[in-house]
């Protein structure tokens, strides 16, 4: 949902089919193999809802999957990377904290970036555990989260770090209470902004950019529907256009 509040600033004539795979998440502990396996049948889904392009808008996925969707399929794809390159050449301390998920560290992506970026960098990585779940709940305000996040942050503080790298398309909902943690004094990277102009780009390129109408924005969830419409609300979109909810296994809701 980050990732896509990016990509409608910047393509506001583009209508946008949002699959949230709630029921499988998350994403972050299970095998490549399975990865690949909800991927293809996530992926076939929207191009049966002719999709021009697809946002692998998840860095576990994107270092899992992405590689053996691009072969499988003609439709661009663009995936997620943890901002370690800005960070690594903004940094003045030379210390990184990154917050992401075990399927993220462990992805080719995230290995090849901080080798090559951050090979000369110390990089305080910390695999942000129950903070997916938190999000999917729509529980990013609570005592429980702040707790859970000070758990994560702190070591990051503690080691003096300038930037704070956000790993996983979920924890940016936590951005609030990261910065209360840090008290503004640390700078926050996710990839939600490079991803939508790379998204811009991609379309330009093949010549599928949209310049006019009103757009259309579908949702569908495996899980609970209602999660999903109070993440929206909460986020402040502000939408004038058509919005739909539909539960992967029900009919859908205005």
């Amino acid at each position: 949902m980050t990732v896509w509040k990016e990509v409608i600033k910047l393509l506001p004539n583009e209508s946008i089919i949002y699959y949230a795979d709630n029921a499988n998440c998350p994403y972050g502990p299970r095998p490549q193999e399975e990865i690949i396996k909800l991927s293809v049948e996530i992926v076939d889904f929207l191009l049966q809802k002719k999709c021009k392009l697809i946002i692998v808008a998840c860095n576990t996925v994107t270092g899992a999957a992405i590689d053996f969707l691009r072969e499988q399929y003609q439709v661009p794809f663009v995936g997620m990377e943890p901002a370690v390159k800005p960070a690594a050449l903004r940094t003045k301390t030379g210390r990184i904290g990154i917050l992401a998920t075990e399927g993220t560290f462990g992805g080719r992506h995230y290995k090849e970036t901080s080798r090559r970026f951050g090979g000369d960098k110390e990089l305080i990585i910390r695999t942000g555990t129950g903070l997916v779940e938190l999000a999917e709940q729509g529980d990013i305000n609570s005592i429980r989260a702040e707790k859970l996040l000070k758990k994560y942050i702190q070591p990051m503080i503690d080691a003096n770090v300038d930037y704070i790298v956000l790993g996983c398309t979920h924890y940016p909902l936590f951005r609030p209470l990261i910065e209360k943690l840090i008290l503004n004094k640390i700078h926050i990277l996710d990839a939600s902004e490079p991803v939508a102009r790379r998204t811009v780009s991609i379309l330009s390129e093949y010549n599928l950019l949209n310049t006019a109408g009103e757009p259309n924005y579908v949702f569908y969830s495996t899980g609970k529907i209602d999660v999903l419409k109070k993440t929206v609300q909460n986020m402040n979109f502000n939408l004038n256009y058509s919005c739909v909810f539909t539960n992967m296994f029900s009919t859908p809701t205005p």
